[in-house]
């Protein structure tokens, strides 16, 4: 291996741009990638990327290109430095409806690819960020904390094999990355299959309509079929008409609270810092911040409680299954428990009661709601309560109805939870490889008979 310094092994770096929050003349619309967004654009994701304006004269040089590697230069915490990395691939450009430029608190790093493999860059600098080697450059007095970027890439030695190896380390690290990629994406598509179903069955009411134009009663719906689609035990449980208002005859709403035991999620005293585990271990205890980077259902969390501080702090625990649901910061992330957990003080948990639905309806309901109906729009993060929770409207539909969908259901979700479940070993796997990979203590081919192994 050699030693070598980043800034030798670079063609070009530059600082983030935010520019401007409005369309302005002389400035051009792109998609901004800031720090928190590493984990999400990692794998596709490009939904939280916020649209901003940056000066149409330098948008050109600022925009990141595939084999790009962003570096978060500034923003991190004391459990999180700063430091953080993701690699910008040929899908992402693709994908992107418009330019993707790094946030001012980020740069970008452009590699020479005569001397390092670009996809091995950005494997070397993740080793080096979760190994805490680059943790002596991030600095935090007052303030917002910042990564010494200058002093780490003229300074600190990265010791580096062979192109032929960098491509082949990169390539058995890719390979996990993908196939978790892929994972996200089936889940995407098996999550779309079911909210579909409800939403034609409990939002547009599709058999009623039906129904209705079999008999030669326009719902006003030219694309409404007109030939029963379900079963015929499922088919009979949809009512034939149309109430006066415009829902299925004899069908209604109660609420989230009637149809289920709301509790809130609570935060023990940050001070008495014994209340807290590091990731999941004692009781997983569920921020919003872990809500948004889960899918469908949530697994892994950032913290975890004491059983302890479960007991003193008298902290509500939600039991595996339970839909949760955020109404504080950011309203309407919901996900599914996929064990028993605590969650903090702005995420409500729909303790399932006798009567209640099925987990999967809950989940597409509350996934479908539109939250902004609960308070003002202009200050939605303030008035919504644990009052609107429970008193939010909720389907009554029968419980044949209920149980079919959830028979209808099931199978799309248990393989959306398998699918999470796989990803989650194929992460494991690959962080146990990253280092042993860079170190040497693994070769090449042993790890790619790991990843079969595991793929």
């Amino acid at each position: 291996m050699e030693d070598v310094k980043l800034r030798d092994m670079l063609t070009l770096t530059r600082d983030g741009e935010w520019g401007k929050g409005e369309a302005t003349a002389g400035f051009s619309p792109a998609l901004v990638i800031r720090g928190t967004d590493f984990d999400k654009v990692r794998y596709g994701d490009l939904s939280t990327l916020p649209l901003r304006y940056i000066r149409s004269d330098i948008l050109e040089r600022k925009a990141v290109r595939m084999g790009d590697t962003l570096i978060e230069a500034a923003g991190g915490t004391k459990d999180q430095p700063t430091g953080r990395t993701v690699l910008i691939t040929q899908r992402l450009i693709d994908e992107a409806p418009l330019p993707l430029i790094c946030a001012s608190f980020s740069r970008f790093l452009r590699p020479d690819a005569t001397k390092i493999v670009p996809e091995f860059l950005f494997w070397k600098l993740q080793d080096e960020y979760h190994s805490r080697r680059m943790t002596p450059y991030h600095i935090q007095h007052t303030g917002v904390a910042r990564f010494q970027y200058t002093q780490f890439a003229e300074k600190y030695p990265l010791y580096i094999p062979s192109l032929s190896e960098q491509q082949a380390i990169a390539s058995v690290l890719g390979a996990l990355d993908d196939k978790i990629e892929l994972n996200r994406r089936m889940n995407e598509t098996l999550e779309a299959m079911a909210r579909a179903i409800f939403k034609d069955w409990f939002v547009d009411f599709g058999p009623t309509r039906a129904k209705m134009a079999m008999r030669g009663e326009d719902p006003q719906n030219e694309n409404v079929a007109r030939t029963p689609y379900l079963a015929p035990d499922v088919w009979s449980l949809f009512p034939d008409r149309l109430d006066a208002d415009g829902k299925p005859e004899g069908w209604g709403y109660s609420t989230v609270g009637e149809r289920f035991d709301v509790k809130i999620g609570r935060t023990p005293p940050r001070i008495e810092g014994w209340h807290f585990t590091e990731g999941s271990s004692g009781v997983p205890w569920l921020s919003i911040r872990d809500l948004a980077q889960c899918g469908a259902y949530v697994h892994e969390t950032s913290e975890g409680l004491t059983e302890q501080s479960v007991k003193d702090c008298r902290v509500p625990v939600a039991a595996k299954d339970t839909v949760l649901v955020s109404f504080k910061l950011t309203v309407g992330r919901v996900a599914i428990a996929e064990r028993s957990m605590a969650t903090n003080e702005a995420i409500a948990h729909l303790n399932p009661i006798e009567g209640s639905p099925s987990s999967y309806f809950a989940y597409c309901w509350m996934k479908g709601f539109d939250y902004t109906t609960l308070g003002s729009t202009s200050s939605i993060a303030t008035a919504v309560n644990s009052k609107s929770i429970k008193g939010m409207r909720f389907p009554e539909v029968g419980k044949q109805l209920e149980n079919h969908f959830a028979l209808f259901t099931e199978p799309l979700f248990k393989m959306l939870l398998n699918n999470s479940r796989e990803a989650r070993t194929l992460a494991q796997t690959r962080d146990l490889l990253l280092p042993k990979l860079m170190s040497g203590e693994v070769r090449v081919k042993d790890a790619e008979r790991q990843v079969g192994e595991a793929t």
